[in-house]
């Protein structure tokens, strides 16, 4: 697999990841952290680094993988 397919997909898999653990903690998290749909809100920015958060740890389950061989 090609460098730019590999992170294409380890993005896809950040985000829906992190959509989906976002979105099943939504109900738990205080009303500021909550995404009202069509607004540009603190829900987004919470959202955005469950998925980045997502990202560095599937970056960093890949080089432990890899230095471990």
């Amino acid at each position: 697999m090609s460098a730019n397919a590999q992170r294409w997909l380890k993005s896809l898999i950040a985000v829906v990841a992190g959509n989906a653990l976002y979105f099943s903690l939504s109900p738990y998290l205080p009303p500021g952290a909550r995404h009202e749909p069509f607004a540009l809100d603190w829900g987004v920015v919470v959202d955005f680094w469950v998925c980045l958060s997502i990202y560095g740890l599937l970056d960093l389950a890949i080089f432990l993988r890899k230095r471990k061989r």
